[in-house]
């Protein structure tokens, strides 16, 4: 009986529960670690036809397979951050440095709150005066985490002592520091707890919880975790590390100007931002200014690849785009929003359901991207206009 099929016979004592799990290499060595709100369901998929070649590779190296149920998928993600942070993987990191991975950092002081940072600035945080928790696979996963873990456990983004309740004081996310009405003594109990749930220490914080607010063990079993459910994003999963959005401005159908404007990691990034002078396109012609402007883009092999393109319109304009990216052999999923639609998101040829879903459960932060496009188009546009002579030295007009 081969590996795989040894393997395969694995599969049948594999819990249904949430989890992380471990490819070992000949020595016993983690070659990978991944986590599954349902192990048997997420393990099963490593033996269909259809995987990431990286992954298929992995695979092929393995020599074992086991795997360590959780309670809840939030502990299966904190598992894997700290056993990934533990073993530095090869297969967690192949193709990915560092930058690519996201943190969690919690200052010092007397109101200090969890902040979510990409690994590119984990220098500005010296582990002396910092905690730092991760890494984590995607922004958008851990942002979702953070919302649950404040239910429980709330920590204040607000100004202390303003003497102005903050909206999340109103909707019971922030304990009152605003206000006054909580010690930095008391505050920083839920900050060490945060701690604690982050490193993954479950015995000493509801050593801790027992002594302090029972109630916080029955609001931490029955966490709701729909927003953790669908964002295993291994395998063939879809990601959207980088989101670009597309608009144009001109005036009165002359001077015509294309923005560009990146989210990367779930977070607006500004130095990513690129301005295209229209030299080609009709006067007015809003399609072939929007043409002209990405295979200008697309020449730029140098530029990171994005994951998705964000075009305000509907299907007309998302086919005319699919059309001529096609031509030129580029292959990237496409999502239009239809104001006449009532902001329907409409997408392009060839987009699995998938990815669909992933994109509907993030069409806040697309509406966002557009409205950033519109005004990012307008604004540099009218400055180019203005200042031409000025802008031609600037980095991030494209000639």
């Amino acid at each position: 009986m081969n590996f795989i099929t040894n393997l395969k016979d694995k599969l049948k004592n594999i819990p249904k529960t949430p989890g992380v799990y471990f490819w070992l290499d000949d020595k016993g060595k983690p070659l990978y670690i991944g986590r599954a709100t349902s192990l048997k369901q997420r393990l099963s998929q490593y033996f269909q036809k259809r995987i990431d070649s990286r992954i298929a590779e992995m695979v092929t190296l393995a020599r074992d397979l086991k795997w360590q149920s959780t309670d809840t998928v939030l502990e299966s993600i904190i598992l894997e951050a700290n056993l990934i942070k533990k073993h530095w993987p090869k297969y967690n990191v192949k193709d990915k440095d560092n930058r690519s991975f996201v943190y969690i950092v919690i200052s010092s002081g007397d109101y200090p709150r969890p902040i979510i940072i990409r690994g590119q600035d984990l220098k500005k945080f010296p582990e002396q005066k910092f905690k730092i928790f991760g890494p984590y696979q995607t922004y958008t996963l851990i942002q979702n985490a953070l919302r649950i873990i404040r239910r429980v456990f709330p920590y204040s983004n607000c100004q202390p002592l303003s003497g102005k309740a903050c909206f999340d004081y109103q909707i019971g996310l922030c304990p009152g520091t605003c206000l006054g009405t909580i010690s930095s003594q008391e505050y920083q109990k839920n900050i060490k707890n945060i701690c604690l749930l982050l490193a993954g220490e479950k015995k000493r914080l509801l050593q801790n919880l027992i002594k302090e607010n029972p109630d916080k063990i029955r609001a931490l079993e029955h966490i709701q975790e729909v927003s953790l459910l669908t964002r295993d994003n291994d395998l063939s999963s879809p990601q959207l590390n980088r989101i670009e959005g597309y608009d144009i401005s001109h005036l009165t159908g002359r001077e015509t100007y294309a923005s560009m404007v990146v989210v990367s990691n779930g977070q607006i990034d500004k130095k990513e931002y690129r301005l295209f002078k229209i030299k080609k396109a009709p006067a007015g012609d809003d399609e072939r200014a929007l043409q002209e402007a990405l295979w200008r883009r697309f020449e730029h092999q140098d530029w990171p690849r994005p994951d998705l393109l964000m075009i305000d319109g509907g299907k007309p304009q998302i086919d005319f785009v699919f059309k001529i990216l096609e031509e030129k052999n580029i292959r990237v999923p496409i999502v239009g929003i239809s104001k006449l639609g009532g902001d329907k998101l409409v997408f392009s040829r060839g987009v699995t359901s998938d990815f669909k879903k992933l994109a509907a459960s993030i069409k806040i932060t697309l509406l966002q991207v557009r409205e950033e496009a519109h005004r990012f188009a307008v604004k540099a546009g009218r400055k180019a206009r203005s200042f031409k002579s000025v802008l031609r030295n600037n980095t991030s007009f494209k000639k």
